[in-house]
């Protein structure tokens, strides 16, 4: 039976190398090489196969977006917040990150909430023009944060889900 060349499907052990490299780059992408080149890959990737493997909660999720066999993408969800939504550089404006966000609004109706986060590094008008798109407004709040870089602040992004 055929299936789709593309798709978003829950995260499964052996996604995190691909969820760790796709955030690396992504953060290189917004962030620049200088902030991301003595982040300890090791480390991340042990946290995303934790966050895979065992979460925390049955509120925290993990999502990938695949192309063919490859994973380009990922979203994680932690209590009504899309903590993370990042696609692979070379695979940005095909429609995954669209995927990935479905996938996680799917989720956070199934279980009642409402309404969503999501938040985006002050500044990153990309990921803006996504979620304006998606149908999310500036949710009024600002928080500092310990980035690759340093100290670095973020913008709360909302939407009702009724």
């Amino acid at each position: 039976m055929p299936t789709a060349d593309v798709s978003a499907r829950p995260a499964v052990p052996g996604d995190e190398e691909a969820i760790a490299d796709i955030q690396l780059a992504a953060w290189q992408a917004t962030l620049g090489a200088d902030a991301v080149a003595g982040l300890p890959r090791d480390e991340i990737l042990a946290q995303w196969g934790a966050a895979i493997e065992a979460p925390p909660s049955r509120q925290h999720r993990v999502f990938v977006a695949t192309d063919g066999p490859h994973v380009v993408g990922f979203a994680a969800l932690a209590q009504g917040e899309i903590i993370a939504l990042e696609v692979a550089p070379e695979h940005r404006r095909l429609g995954h990150g669209s995927r990935l966000l479905a996938a996680c609004v799917d989720t956070l109706r199934i279980h009642g909430t409402s309404p969503v986060r999501a938040w985006a590094i002050e500044g990153d008008k990309a990921r803006e023009a996504f979620l304006t798109s998606a149908g999310f407004a500036e949710g009024g709040i600002r928080r500092g944060m310990d980035g690759p870089a340093g100290e670095m602040a973020e913008l709360m992004w909302r939407a009702d889900l009724s």
